[in-house]
């Protein structure tokens, strides 16, 4: 069975976080929304920040909780949110911060495809000018030819 990790109400073209700790929050904040975790799963994306640094490069970071943090995931799950004015992410700049939740090791092939759409600098532009969150969908979809669970 296949499962639609990222919806159009998962992506939010508009963040309004300034700081990483404020966009990890936002972040949890949908996913919790979404019905893909439990409020302990903010802090396990924090510890997780604290051990090491989730920027990709490309304006991308990628929040996540850490392997203890998994009775806390009900459903894998990813959302995207965009930021106009970009990030001070230890020292880099991002602009989109994609969360994700993986349930039993579900998020690995979603992590893949989102690389390869960030390591194409056309198509982080297009993510970046995207007017619609259906176009950025669009722009995003094999994330979710990437689960199976």
């Amino acid at each position: 069975m296949t499962t639609t990790v990222l919806t159009t109400d998962r992506i939010v073209l508009n963040g309004t976080a300034r700081t990483r700790e404020e966009a990890i929050a936002e972040a949890a904040r949908l996913l919790e929304a979404a019905g893909a975790v439990t409020p302990a799963y903010e802090s396990a994306m924090t510890e997780r920040e604290s051990l090491v640094s989730t920027f990709m490069g490309n304006y991308l970071a990628i929040p996540h909780g850490t392997n203890e943090a998994k009775e806390a995931i009900l459903a894998s799950a990813m959302t995207l949110v965009r930021y106009e004015q970009p990030l001070d992410w230890d020292g880099n700049e991002v602009r989109v911060v994609a969360a994700i939740a993986g349930k039993e090791g579900g998020h690995m092939s979603v992590l893949s495809a989102l690389a390869m759409v960030f390591s194409d600098d056309a198509a982080v532009e297009q993510v970046l000018a995207a007017e619609t969150p259906e176009a950025v969908l669009a722009l995003l979809g094999d994330v979710n030819d990437a689960v199976d669970e």
